[in-house]
C-alpha cells in the first residue's frame, strides 16, 4: 500500500477520536450546567407518634430498709444470719455476751429479798408501835418514826424492784432478734467483737423488706418537675441488663427541694415490681418519664425549628430587644427559602409536633445550608 494513502487514514481515525472526546466533554459540561449544586439540605414534613420523655438517673433501692442496732454494750458471742439470709419477725440475729447482765440481775435479786427482809421487820414495828401508843407505853412521836421506817422500807422494794426490772430487760436486750421479715443486706459485726451503746446506738444489720417491691430515687430539675405527675409511667433499665426493659409508675414528688450550685432539683420516688427478683439494691437505673404522648399529628424535625438563613447584604439588621412570636420554619419553594411561623407542640428530642401553621405533610423545610461547591475548571483538551 502507497505510504501517503496509509497516512491519510491515520489521520482521519485521530480525528475521529478527538471529535467523540470533544463531544463528550461538552456533554458533560451541558449536564453540569443543567443540574446547579444544592444549596440545602431538606427534611419532609410528615405524620407520626411523639413521646416527650424526661431523662435521669436513680438508684434502686428497697422500700423498707431497717437498720438494726444494739441497746447495751458487750461482746458478740454468737451470730445467727449472714449476708443474704432470710429472716422473720422475732427471729434472732446475735447474741452478746450476758455475764455481767446475768451477775447484775441476781445482784438485783438479792437487794430485792433484803429490801422485803426490811419492810417485813418495819411492818412489825410500826404494827407493835400503833398497840403500844394506845396503851400510852410510848409516845405519838415514837409512833412517827415507826411509820416513817415503815414507809421508808416499802419505798426501797419499790426501787430495787424497778432496778430488777430494768437489768432484766438489758439482759434481754443481749439477744438481738429482727423486727420485719426480710433479707439482710449488712452485716457490720463479727464474733468477738465489742459493741459499744453509750452515745449513738451502732447499726449491726441492715435488714430490707421485702425485695419484691423495689423505688428508683432520681432527681429531676425544676424546669421539669411541673410535667411530672403522681401516676405517670416510667420506663428504665440497669447497666446489668442493658437489652432488657423495665417499668415503673411515679409513686411520689418529695417537695423538699435539693439546691446544688444553684441548681435546684426535687427527688422523685418511682415504684417498680421486681416480682422476678434480678433487680438488686444499689443498682442504677436510667430512667425516662414519659410526660406526653401524640400519635398521628404532624410533625416537623427539630433541626428545622433551629435553622436560620445566612443574612443577604440588603437584610435590615434586627432591632435590639425584638423578640420574635412563635417559631419559624423555612420551606423550600423554587430553591428558595420561604419563612413560615408555626405553633409547636410536644418534641421528643427529634421531630416537634405541629399545632398551626400553613403547614402540610410533604412539605420540604430546610435543616442546614450547605456549603458553596467550588467552580470546576473549563474542560480543555490538550492535543500534543
Amino acid at each position: 500500500m502507497p505510504q501517503p494513502r496509509r497516512n491519510t487514514r491515520r489521520l482521519l481515525s485521530a480525528l475521529l477520536v478527538l471529535a467523540a472526546i470533544g463531544g463528550g466533554a461538552y456533554w458533560w459540561q451541558q449536564q453540569n450546567a443543567a443540574q446547579p449544586p444544592e444549596k440545602f439540605k431538606t427534611q419532609a414534613v410528615e405524620r407520626g407518634n411523639i413521646a416527650q420523655t424526661i431523662s435521669a438517673n436513680g438508684t434502686l433501692n428497697p422500700v423498707v430498709v431497717v437498720n438494726v442496732g444494739t441497746q447495751v454494750s458487750g461482746t458478740v458471742k454468737k451470730l445467727h444470719v449472714d449476708f443474704n439470709s432470710i429472716v422473720k419477725p422475732g427471729q434472732v440475729l446475735v447474741e452478746l455476751d450476758p455475764a455481767l447482765f446475768e451477775a447484775q440481775y441476781k445482784q438485783d435479786q438479792a437487794n430485792l429479798a433484803s429490801a422485803k427482809a426490811n419492810l417485813a421487820l418495819a411492818r412489825a414495828k410500826e404494827r407493835r408501835a400503833r398497840e403500844l401508843v394506845q396503851k400510852n407505853y410510848i409516845s405519838a412521836d415514837a409512833l412517827d418514826q415507826a411509820v416513817q421506817q415503815f414507809d421508808a422500807a416499802l419505798a426501797q422494794v419499790a426501787l430495787v424492784e424497778a432496778q430488777l426490772e430494768r437489768d432484766r430487760t438489758n439482759l434481754h436486750y443481749t439477744v438481738i432478734r429482727s423486727p420485719i421479715s426480710g433479707v439482710v443486706v449488712a452485716r457490720s459485726v463479727d464474733i468477738g467483737q465489742t459493741v459499744a451503746a453509750s452515745f449513738q446506738t451502732p447499726t449491726l444489720f441492715q435488714i430490707a423488706g421485702d425485695l419484691k417491691d423495689m423505688q428508683i430515687e432520681t432527681s429531676i430539675a425544676e424546669a421539669d418537675i411541673g410535667s411530672v405527675q403522681i401516676g405517670q409511667t416510667v420506663r428504665f433499665n440497669v447497666d446489668a441488663f442493658q437489652e432488657r426493659p423495665f417499668s415503673g409508675k411515679v409513686k411520689q414528688i418529695r417537695l423538699n427541694p435539693t439546691v446544688q450550685q444553684n441548681v435546684v432539683t426535687y427527688n422523685v420516688v418511682v415504684a417498680v415490681n421486681n416480682a422476678d427478683g434480678i433487680l438488686l439494691p444499689g443498682m442504677t437505673g436510667h430512667v425516662m418519664i414519659g410526660v406526653g404522648k401524640r400519635d398521628n399529628v404532624l410533625r416537623a424535625p427539630n433541626a428545622a425549628l433551629h435553622f436560620k438563613p445566612k443574612k443577604n447584604d440588603g437584610d435590615e439588621p434586627a432591632k435590639k430587644g425584638e423578640k420574635r412570636s412563635g417559631a419559624t420554619v423555612y420551606r423550600l419553594e423554587q430553591g428558595q427559602p420561604k419563612p413560615l411561623k408555626v405553633k409547636t407542640g410536644l418534641s421528643d428530642g427529634v421531630f416537634t409536633e405541629i399545632l398551626d401553621g400553613e403547614l402540610k405533610e410533604g412539605d420540604l423545610l430546610i435543616t442546614r445550608e450547605l456549603g458553596q461547591k467550588k467552580k470546576e475548571g473549563n474542560f480543555a483538551l490538550r492535543l500534543f
